[in-house]
């Protein structure tokens, strides 16, 4: 045999060995980016408790490598009977390490994982048996996807602030703080918990979970709200009692209320293209337009890589006319967010007076990464006097892997509004059907609670969240400082854990003071917490009271809170489920407070 041919003969069977070595490699096809296995990594990966086997698909992680991610591709966008009745989509996974922030620091950035991050899973360290930070549970094999139209943020973002500590009463008598009306922070940890993974802790806002639920405080017969005050002993130290403090506002009926314009602020971009953000959001903004009455309004307003006059104001009972305009909004480009305010708030100062409701509802994830302004404070000093002319603002977060809550949060606050989350259809038609189109007539502003402790009776105290809404006590009566707002039928609920004397006498006063919705000078009213409120034991209390304590708990568990690392969750899960009342909202909290339990552990008291 010649040289040449035993060197082509020898390249050859060099090649077929190569290709024999490849194909072993590839066992199955992988599916093509239209596939429906393709469609389920649209959304983050699930985290799965530690004791589970992982599928056979995963691979396992470097417990200190940094997740990958990889871009996915959005699913197609939904029917209205397929929203009706939605599968939930995987949420995001458990927050990551992080250092916690020394006690003078009153708050942090936080960012959470991606929604493509590789990790399938960390467990969280808590003090008391639950497991430790960041211990890499192994991560999911990822397919080549799509990149989308636009680069999400990576990451979902939350601002973490320092749960308030007890306070020593001869120090510091005072407790001051504004009212909070907001849910967001319940419903985002409920969609992590219902893709069985704990929400990060700078997710969980204790006042928001507490808040989400209904509660039977009598409606003032006269004024803008009534205090309803009762406290009872602390089921986790005999040593203990813990304090409620609730707020009802006035109830005006939906023919009561004053005209409205409703101008819906739409992100359109391309990160908006997910089954759970644009498609659900339009069909949330139909469930209100529905439940308006004849002499309301409604325009529209988009923006992706610019804005988008969609709507002028027409009158809300043209539903072809608004249903028309909202079925024709598609994502795509980026997040002009900024800009699209500007506009919408431009729109809404037009209606804005005494006699007419006039409100920015913001549908987005959130993600604003390109346009003028992109910080909350940019975009709110930019509107700021349109605010004082009295424009209020929703901010309705959507979807997840890009979430941005701290920006959402900022913008209902400075935009003197409230924040709600959107995780199902159902809860679509809770916050746009009940909450904002029932309480859009706003009944006080600048609401401020200052609770005063007598040292003689009470020795040390602690308020249970509300961290992000503290106020200098010396601000309690300076009017020039803003707060947080009422709607019509709001009820605000807050709690308190107090070590006592053994004085016999009444704890303190509660002081709140609030503006009329057009008012500049505030009214006060001071309430008495008398010893015939306190309740001789916890079976005593009220349901409602037992029902906002271990919501309140549970809170402050899984946020990891010091005051709360000895609580056990088994008492919180037998305390809520002994006071649901038949009621749907609290018989779904015990089954996810059961998922938290088993998620950390049966002997955790995080």
């Amino acid at each position: 045999m010649s040289s040449s041919k035993s060197n082509r003969l020898a390249r050859w069977s060099g090649a077929a060995l190569a290709l024999s070595l490849v194909s072993g490699c590839s066992t199955s096809p992988k599916p093509t980016s239209g596939s429906p296995q393709d469609a389920s990594e649209s959304l983050p990966p699930v985290s799965r408790p530690r004791q589970e086997e992982p599928p056979a698909t995963q691979q396992p992680s470097e417990p200190q490598s940094e997740p990958s991610t990889t871009p996915s591709a959005p699913p197609p966008p939904p029917s209205r009977s397929a929203l009706a009745q939605p599968k939930p989509a995987p949420a995001p996974i458990a927050a990551k390490s992080l250092t916690r922030a020394p006690a003078e620091a009153k708050a942090m950035e936080y960012e959470a994982p991606s929604k493509d991050d590789a990790v399938a899973g960390v467990e969280e360290e808590v003090v008391g048996g639950a497991p430790a930070v960041g211990r890499a549970m192994p991560a999911k094999k990822k397919e080549a996807l799509a990149p989308p139209a636009e680069p999400p943020t990576q990451g979902n973002r939350f601002t973490e602030h320092t749960p308030n500590a007890f306070t020593e009463t001869a120090a510091d008598r005072f407790s001051t703080f504004a009212v909070d009306v907001d849910t967001a922070s319940y419903t985002v940890a409920r969609r992590y918990l219902n893709q069985n993974a704990l929400p990060p802790r700078p997710a969980v806002r204790v006042e928001e979970f507490v808040n989400y639920f209904k509660y039977r405080y009598t409606p003032p017969e006269r004024g803008a709200f009534g205090v309803h005050l009762e406290g009872a002993p602390s089921p986790f130290d005999a040593n203990r009692h813990f304090v409620r403090v609730g707020i009802q506002g006035k109830v005006v009926s939906r023919s009561q209320r004053k005209p409205a314009h409703l101008v819906f602020l739409v992100d359109t971009s391309g990160s908006m293209n997910q089954q759970d953000k644009l498609p659900l959001a339009k069909e949330a903004m139909k469930l209100a337009v529905k439940n308006l009455n004849e002499n309301d309004t409604v325009a529209l307003v988009t923006y992706a890589g610019g804005t988008r006059e969609v709507l002028t104001p027409t009158p809300a009972t043209n539903l072809e006319r608004i249903y028309k305009a909202i079925d024709s909004l598609e994502s795509g480009g980026g997040t002009a967010m900024g800009s699209g305010m500007e506009l919408a708030y431009k729109h809404a100062v037009k209606k804005a007076s005494g006699s007419v409701v006039s409100r920015v509802v913001v549908l987005t994830d959130g993600d604003a990464n390109i346009g003028q302004n992109l910080s909350a404070d940019d975009m709110l000093n930019s509107i700021q006097g349109h605010v004082k002319e009295g424009v209020t603002l929703s901010a309705i977060g959507f979807g997840m892997g890009n979430y941005r809550d701290d920006l959402m949060e900022k913008l209902a606050d400075k935009g003197n509004g409230n924040c709600f989350y959107i995780d199902s259809y159902k809860e679509a038609k809770k916050v746009f059907e009940q909450q904002l189109t029932g309480t859009l007539e706003v009944i006080a502003k600048d609401v401020k609670v200052q609770v005063e402790f007598d040292p003689k009776v009470v020795r040390r105290y602690r308020l249970v969240g509300y961290e992000n809404r503290d106020i200098a006590d010396k601000d309690f009566r300076d009017d020039k400082v803003d707060a947080g707002e009422i709607g019509a039928g709001h009820s605000v609920t807050a709690l308190y854990e107090v070590e006592l004397t053994d004085a016999k006498a009444a704890l303190g006063t509660v002081r709140i003071r609030a503006k009329t919705p057009t008012g500049t000078e505030a009214a006060e009213q001071a309430f008495p917490l008398e010893p015939s409120q306190m309740r001789a034991s916890l079976d005593a209390a009220s349901s409602d009271f037992r029902f906002a304590l271990a919501v309140a708990a549970t809170a402050d568990v899984l946020r990891g809170g010091a005051s709360a690392q000895k609580w056990n969750l088994s008492t919180v899960q037998k305390l809520a489920e002994g006071a649901t009342d038949g009621q749907a909202d609290r018989v779904e909290f015990t089954q996810l407070l059961a998922r938290a339990r088993s998620l950390l552990g049966s002997s955790a008291t995080r």
